[in-house]
């Protein structure tokens, strides 16, 4: 077990105190471990590559520390009603959806490579910052309701975008194997 898996798994062992946090009205504390999360996430791949520490759980690890933490504090944010359930119902959805059809194809003999899109990794970078910034205006005390409209605004947009993306490209994948593969 090296150095960066390590502190990937102290990642997933703060998902349920951060929902904790946020459930009980911690937001300030939600936000600091939030926070710390995403300077574990840093220090965890900087350790990996600068010190030749990947390694294949890792990279297993890395991704699925981070869906879980982002996935969990949407929807601890929908149930404190701090974000519209509607964003959650969305964020997650496309999750699943993607998850799904990775499974299906790697089920039916198709599998496909996880590449994100960089529809997705902006639309990764847009919930972070969100989720940020919400917690901090309920943690701190703050009014952000127009930079967290446009917050949302803009998770929505590029979710949707992800989701199209991601459904085209895997039509395309299913679709390539049934002509001449």
């Amino acid at each position: 077990m090296s150095i960066p898996n390590l502190i990937t798994l102290g990642r997933i062992i703060l998902v349920p105190v951060v929902v904790w946090a946020i459930i009980s009205g911690e937001t300030e504390v939600a936000f600091w471990l939030f926070l710390l999360a995403g300077i574990s996430d840093g220090v965890d791949g900087f350790l990996a590559k600068h010190f030749h520490m990947a390694s294949e759980l890792g990279a297993y690890l890395d991704p699925l520390a981070d869906k879980a933490l982002l996935v969990s504090i949407y929807v601890a944010l929908g149930i404190s009603k701090a974000l519209p359930i509607s964003l959650v119902i969305l964020v997650v959805s496309r999750d699943i959806m993607i998850i799904s059809g990775f499974m299906l194809a790697w089920l039916v003999g198709k599998p496909m490579q996880v590449k994100p899109h960089p529809a997705s990794k902006l639309n990764t970078a847009a919930q972070i910052l969100l989720a940020a910034l919400v917690l901090a205006e309920k943690g701190f005390g703050f009014n952000a309701a127009e930079p967290e409209m446009l917050g949302i605004a803009i998770v929505v947009i590029l979710t949707l975008l992800s989701i199209g993306f991601y459904l085209a490209e895997w039509l395309r994948h299913m679709n390539s194997f049934g002509a001449g593969h």
